[in-house]
């Protein structure tokens, strides 16, 4: 039979992540479980790789100050690159009631010790970027240690590091089971066979429900399609380009990572977008975001799609856009952490270090994760995270 202190259901960057802050803190027998083939191959592997501190709830503002700051230094703390780039992100506001949310906002990163973050005018957008429309602004707030990193390199970061301190990695491996007894974890069921442990956390991303389901718990996690469409920009791209993202609709554009001198990836929230297991690319989401590409900027006129590098991927939701993080009230020794709303690469290092903290020390030290709880969706007042893209 086989035996693991922690199971880890979930190769991707949060449960890498998880492992590595074990491994680091000496509890190497852990074991991470994924389904496919090969790890990344689901929302890690998609995702628009932007990290950025510009949030509007105090927990995400200090995940992102943690995590910046992580990634920042990542090959010191890991041994590999993270990729991470501090090109910035810019908000840009259309009207004053959108300029007023960015001035709340501001006002509470700095007020948590996000001294780069800054409130610019459209002069100084359209210095910064200058094929921009800035002629329908009224402003805009721009952090330049928000940026780029490269999602697959981290997993694969965490995870070798991890393996280096005695973790396992199983892939092509399903979990179809987590067996309890008077309310605690006592085993794994996986393709592979039974695992015995009495640790199991739940990194499923937009699976999460089904999976924290096997041991009788329930999670408000629910999957929901983001899809990027990848073009051919018209003209070399501006060395120093930022995520930009127009406020009047969410629409937000960044150099492709996968093609950062040639290609500009566009992205855009769509209202209308079902909750649901859908992963294909819709083909007819290109005409919509290349409308909106053009709107914000006119020379964007006519852009070659690159089919090869447009995809969809899975945000794994909250009712309130802010992750769970916590050891599940139905099962002791299940952890959920999962629901990231879109922000799971970027929160992965806050993450894996609270999960840790929890399961080693009994609850999360450097970061009050309280607010993290998923005893919060008891109660009637819940902190939305509005700055979701």
């Amino acid at each position: 039979m086989q035996t693991a202190d922690v199971v880890i259901i979930g190769g991707g960057v949060i449960g890498a992540s998880v492992a590595y802050h074990l491994a680091e803190r000496g509890a190497g027998d852990c074991l991470i479980v994924e389904r496919e083939e090969r790890q990344g191959m689901g929302s890690t592997g998609a995702a628009t790789g932007g990290v950025r501190a510009q949030f509007a709830t105090e927990i995400n503002i200090l995940m992102s100050l943690y995590s910046i700051d992580f990634l920042s230094r990542f090959e010191e703390a890991t041994g590999y690159d993270s990729g991470y780039e501090p090109r910035g992100y810019l908000f840009v506001a259309t009207d004053e009631e959108q300029l007023a949310v960015l001035k709340k906002n501001y006002e509470l990163q700095q007020s948590l010790g996000l001294r780069q973050a800054e409130l610019i005018t459209p002069a100084e957008i359209a210095a910064r970027v200058p094929f921009l429309r800035v002629d329908d602004l009224t402003g805009g707030s721009f952090c330049q240690t928000d940026g780029f990193i490269k999602p697959l390199s981290v997993m694969r970061g965490f995870t070798r590091r991890a393996m280096e301190r005695g973790a396992r990695l199983w892939l092509g491996a399903e979990v179809y089971g987590i067996e309890t007894e008077l309310g605690r974890v006592t085993g794994v069921l996986t393709t592979r066979g039974r695992i015995n442990t009495r640790v199991v956390v739940c990194c499923a991303g937009a699976w999460a429900a089904k999976v924290a389901s096997m041991a009788g718990a329930r999670v408000p996690i629910t999957p929901l399609r983001r899809q990027l469409a990848s073009v051919r920009a018209p003209e070399p791209l501006p060395a120093k380009l930022p995520m930009v993202i127009d406020l009047s609709n969410g629409f937000h554009f960044r150099p492709d990572g996968n093609a950062p001198n040639t290609n500009i990836l566009l992205a855009w929230p769509d209202p209308h977008e079902e909750y649901g297991f859908k992963t294909e690319y819709d083909a007819g989401f290109t005409s919509k975001v290349l409308s909106r590409a053009e709107h914000r900027v006119p020379a964007w006129k006519n852009l070659e799609l690159d089919t090869r590098l447009c995809r969809s991927g899975l945000y794994e939701m909250t009712p309130d856009h802010h992750a769970i993080i916590c050891e599940a009230e139905e099962a002791r020794g299940l952890f959920l952490v999962g629901g990231f709303s879109g922000h799971g690469v970027m929160h992965s290092p806050t993450a894996g270090r609270m999960a840790a903290e929890m399961i080693l020390d009994g609850q999360a030290t450097f970061l009050d994760a309280k607010p993290l709880s998923a005893e919060r969706f008891k109660g009637e007042a819940l902190p939305h995270e509005t700055s979701l893209i």
